[in-house]
């Protein structure tokens, strides 16, 4: 029988207390707790109403001790872009939201030699219970093998494919761009310059893929000056718009391969007195707020990072909360048609 409100004791109650009261082991507790699927409903809402009568509250260290690992999900990255980790943050801190969980950000060099060891300390200091990777170290296999060997869950975010559906979000990258860049061709540009993302980051490849395979399927030939790389960064999207700008004939469109160095190309056209959309046409990637912010709002593919590092949280977690094991590994990313494309002038 549960002990009216009013008669709480003055101590704290224990594990032990809640194991009494509601006639079964401390074992069965902590599955209710740790929200185990393995216990029938009447007692898991018997505990549950004990606990809600006491007033206990889970000593999260005592469970971290008895688990071996910290309640915490780490979210690991070496990306230039700030606007995409603190998407991932966004979309990690939703998934976590009412549950026990924090998150705990690590940034790394992916150039450095001692990377894989740095993120091995790393593990190994908070005992994590997860990782969320992003890209680009996402893609490399060694970081998976590392988490693998140290007993810690892992979800690779990317923009391919990178592993079977337990350890990896994926997006279709080369799918979206050749379906932005079939806009442009339809519009009647034929002269398109394109800024890549960072030479190493998948997402570039696949996203570059998805432009030349547009431009192939048109009969449209992709002159090598018509290529300038850049680094995801505002400042390399004007670099690589004053390159191409420089080219005569200057192309009518540009595509670049995310919002930040799109809002770049747009300085250096503006800055050259270019009117966008009527001289230049510009679509970028990832759908960030800039996009719409800017003026003329900025054409461009919705990447939905968030919700995927969100999938990626819920998995890791999975153990924690319902319906994880139904979280999709494929997300779809979509063109967003705004007001920085038209049809090239005569």
């Amino acid at each position: 029988m549960i002990r009216d409100a009013s008669a709480k004791p003055s101590v704290k109650p224990t594990i032990n207390d809640i194991a009494r009261l509601s006639g079964v082991s401390k074992k069965t507790v902590s599955r209710v707790i740790n929200r185990s699927p393995l216990l029938n409903e009447e007692t898991r809402k018997r505990v549950e109403e004990v606990i809600r009568e006491t007033g206990y509250i889970p000593n999260p260290q005592a469970r971290a001790l008895a688990l071996g690992r910290n309640y915490l999900i780490g979210l690991v990255h070496d990306n230039p872009n700030a606007q995409m980790v603190m998407n991932a943050q966004q979309g990690i801190l939703d998934a976590l939201r009412d549950t026990e969980f924090e998150l705990i950000v690590r940034p790394v060099d992916r150039g450095s030699r001692t990377m894989l060891d740095d993120i091995h300390a790393f593990l190994q200091r908070h005992r994590l219970y997860g990782v969320v990777l992003l890209p680009p170290i996402s893609e490399d296999d060694r970081l998976a093998q590392l988490c693998r060997d140290a007993n810690c869950r892992y979800v690779r975010m990317g923009s391919a494919e990178l592993d079977d559906a337990d350890h990896m979000v994926a997006s279709n990258d080369r799918d979206a761009v050749q379906e932005a860049t079939h806009f442009l061709i339809a519009q009647g540009h034929k002269r398109i310059g394109l800024v890549t993302g960072p030479s190493g980051f998948r997402s570039g490849a696949e996203r570059r893929a998805g432009f030349e395979a547009a431009l192939q399927e048109a009969g449209i030939k992709l002159p090598r000056g018509l290529v300038v790389e850049g680094n995801y960064t505002f400042e390399s999207g004007v670099a690589a718009a004053d390159k191409l700008l420089d080219l005569l004939p200057r192309p009518t469109a540009i595509f670049a391969s995310n919002d930040e160095m799109a809002a770049g190309v747009l300085h250096a056209a503006r800055v050259r007195g270019l009117d966008v959309p009527g001289d230049l046409s510009i679509i970028g990637f990832d759908d960030t707020p800039v996009a719409a912010h800017i003026w003329p709002p900025l054409t461009t593919v919705r990447w939905p990072i968030a919700t995927m590092a969100r999938s990626a949280a819920l998995k890791l977690i999975g153990d924690f909360g319902d319906g994880a094991e139904d979280e999709p590994s494929l997300f779809h990313s979509s063109l967003i048609r705004r007001a920085s494309v038209a049809a090239p002038r005569a």
